[in-house]
């Protein structure tokens, strides 16, 4: 069973060195005077197993672990000369391309009425 406890570690172990507060919100950009903060939800699962063998299987050993994760972007902080706003994203990547397109359409338009 050592072997499954050193699999098992060495998987949390790697867990624990991809996910942090930057895993969950993204690197700002600027664009059009914009500040853009994606914010991402993740999730993920796994086991770990191992045998040691018995009477019928002779003396050897197994261990073996498995897992599986998803990201997906929920939101964008917004900053701007107006303040800081959220606005969340549909589900689904191609949502999030269209909430960036409708937040930058948003923004030009703000620019452009404020340059008249």
């Amino acid at each position: 069973m050592e072997h499954v406890q050193e699999v098992l570690k060495t998987s949390l172990e790697e867990l624990e060195r991809v996910l942090s507060t930057k895993t969950v919100v993204g690197e700002p950009f600027v664009i059009e005077g914009n500040t853009l903060i994606p914010l991402i939800s993740i999730g993920f699962g796994f086991g770990a197993g191992g045998n040691i063998g018995g009477k019928k299987s002779g003396d050897g050993q197994g261990a073996g672990t498995g897992g599986g994760g998803g990201i997906r972007p929920v939101a964008l902080v917004i900053i701007n000369k107006d303040g800081v706003r959220v606005e969340p994203i549909k589900s689904g990547m191609a949502s999030v391309f269209e909430h960036l397109g409708e937040t930058l359409a948003k923004a030009m338009k703000e620019k452009e009425d404020d340059d008249e």
